[in-house]
């Protein structure tokens, strides 16, 4: 086994009494001693700030912007040329057979797109990227970067004191900011449903910014079991559990994300891996989809849990890949997939836990409204 790598803030980590555990090839905080469900609420009513250095960090240039959307389009099924600067969107790599390789989040900065790509997939990507693009195109990773999460309703109040352009941010807005003397690219966003901002600085200053938001009364380090349970309550994808390479974008209930300017009759539709298949499917009907789970009683059923149209069916239907206990909500909660059939809003599926068939009912997503600031 490798050895684990350590993100700029691995330090400070072990000095806040932080909870260690191996994840997608780094050694990373779970939990503090606050506690998972302490540190989910905090982010939910206050502010909590994540480490999230162990993603990947990616500059593209070399050309115009045109140039270097259009070679991203024939990777990325959305819509990167229509993207105003300074703006960021969601979008994810497709493979030949439509199923999802990685999501991601871009940005356009003018003379470059920034790309924030998951941990696990980063060398993948870069690799993808590296020979897919033309060559008058420069694919750079920006391993000494590291990248911070600021979450919840406090941090517009927050970031605002090192620098109070960040107020004047709205939802997907990106922009650079100077924090404490040190240049962040910021962009307003994140990956709990609540509104905050994700802030990418030089690996050598991490610790400096870090110690300033946990200087603030409202701000408490959080790990990963919290980072899990807010983005589950917040119905949001984790790649590799929720969207794999064997699912398409439509089973997973992220159709919005492909614009209509991409889609069949767009203007730019198609010309990406897995065209032929994801975009029919847009509008029909699929075997399966992605969809909100409530099990009955206070008994989370996790991943892996297979689901049943009945008490008696001897087939499953699908499968449970994200679930838990919601703090906010009061009560568990999951995501899986189910066949299209079973996937209307308050059908009763059973999932079979330890070998007992319990209800679940199919719920809308997400658990929890988002607050983004529009």
């Amino acid at each position: 086994m490798s050895e684990l790598k350590h993100t700029p803030l691995h330090a400070l980590h072990l000095e806040l009494g932080a909870k260690m555990v191996p994840f997608a090839g780094y050694e990373m905080p779970v939990q503090y001693p606050l506690g998972v469900m302490k540190e989910h609420q905090q982010t939910r009513t206050k502010a909590g700030l994540f480490d999230v250095s162990h993603m990947g960090q990616i500059r593209i240039d070399g050309a115009d912007y045109e140039t270097i959307a259009l070679g991203l389009e024939a990777l990325i099924p959305v819509d990167i040329l229509g993207l105003p600067e300074n703006r960021q969107r969601y979008g994810f790599f497709t493979n030949e057979a439509g199923g999802i390789e990685d999501d991601l989040m871009l940005a356009n900065r003018g003379d470059h797109v920034f790309l924030v790509v998951n941990a696990a997939c980063k060398d993948a990507d870069i690799g993808r990227l590296k020979s897919s693009l033309t060559k008058d195109l420069t694919v750079t990773p920006l391993p000494k970067r590291a990248l911070l999460a600021l979450q919840g309703p406090s941090s517009e109040t927050v970031l605002s004191t090192l620098d109070s352009r960040a107020r004047g941010m709205s939802f997907m807005d990106v922009a650079t900011l100077t924090l404490d003397g040190v240049e962040a690219w910021v962009s307003r966003s994140g990956y709990t449903g609540e509104d905050g901002y994700e802030i990418s600085v030089p690996a050598e200053n991490a610790t400096q910014i870090a110690r300033l938001f946990l200087d603030h009364p409202d701000v408490e380090p959080i790990g990963l079991g919290a980072r899990d349970s807010l983005r589950l309550e917040a119905g949001l994808c984790l790649y590799g559990h929720d969207i794999t390479s064997k699912t398409t974008p439509v089973e997973a209930a992220l159709t919005w994300a492909i614009q209509k300017v991409r889609r069949q009759g767009g203007a730019r539709a198609g010309g990406f891996p897995g065209a032929d298949i994801i975009l029919p499917q847009i509008g029909n009907s699929v075997p399966r989809k992605r969809v909100g789970l409530k099990p009955e009683g206070r008994a989370p059923m996790r991943e892996g849990v297979e689901i049943y149209a009945s008490e008696t069916a001897e087939s499953p239907i699908g499968s449970i890949t994200s679930g838990g206990f919601g703090p906010t909500v009061g009560h568990p909660v999951a995501m899986g997939y189910v066949t299209s059939e079973h996937a209307a809003p308050d059908t009763t599926v059973y999932g079979d836990l330890r070998g007992k068939r319990l209800p679940l009912t199919v719920t809308k997503l997400p658990f929890t409204p988002a607050n983004f600031k529009r």
